[in-house]
């Protein structure tokens, strides 16, 4: 770890701020239009993925970027806030449905319901996937940089998040649709779901490396070093 002046401690304060930010609306926003299921044509395969699906791959590069930058204890600590964010808009959403609508909303009890009465069933699969993928891929993208001394950031990024991808996409799938869809239908929403987040992953390797590299420059960390801001 590396020890920054006050200046530098309150920019890698809010920079974790940020992140984490981040982070948490892309996850709230995959549980609260998960229900929605559509295809995505990339040219060579039409994927048919749910619509959660679009912004979570954000999550996990952003938790590598955490990784990466602020190592793993302080990374463990987004992912749980995530967790319990997500527990607390499944309260709200119970509580919206809890008190009638009025003759002149804009929104009926029927429309509310429709979108969000299921919802608790998504978030709960959601959460149980969510808290299994994203821990292993904080653990193994830190076991890789162990193993590699800090080097090819490639190599834990895609290592790392393409196995969590798997797990994460077979415990939505099986606990959302087990008992109300054939296995074969729900193998076919794994291999999708899974296929599609590999891609979005050696997608943003790209972008990582931008990321990190700005980061980095800016603190002047050097290869195997991470910032602290509360130690």
């Amino acid at each position: 770890m590396t020890t920054i002046h006050l200046r530098k401690k309150r920019d890698a304060l809010a920079l974790y701020l940020l992140l984490a930010g981040l982070f948490i609306t892309a996850l709230v926003a995959c549980n609260l239009i998960a229900n929605k299921f559509v295809t995505v044509d990339l040219g060579f395969k039409t994927f048919i993925v749910s619509a959660g699906v679009l912004p979570y791959p954000i999550t996990f590069l952003i938790t590598d970027i955490l990784s990466e930058i602020y190592g793993r204890k302080k990374t463990n600590l987004v992912v749980y806030v995530g967790f319990f964010a997500s527990m607390f808009v499944l309260l709200i959403l119970y509580l919206g449905s809890s008190f009638p609508s009025i003759p002149t909303s804009l929104v009926t009890d029927a429309d509310y319901n429709t979108v969000f009465q299921s919802s608790w069933r998504v978030i709960l699969a959601s959460m149980v996937a969510y808290l299994f993928a994203q821990l292993i891929d904080v653990r193994l993208f830190h076991f890789w940089k162990r193993l590699t001394k800090g080097k090819m950031l490639w190599l834990r990024n895609n290592a790392s998040t393409i196995l969590s991808q798997l797990v994460d996409t077979t415990l939505v799938v099986l606990v959302l649709f087990a008992g109300r869809l054939s296995f074969d239908t729900m193998g076919d929403y794994i291999l999708d779901g899974w296929f599609f987040k590999v891609i979005c992953a050696l997608a943003d390797t790209v972008f990582i490396y931008f990321f990190v590299w700005l980061i980095k420059r800016k603190f002047k960390l050097k290869v195997h070093q991470e910032l602290e801001f509360l130690d």
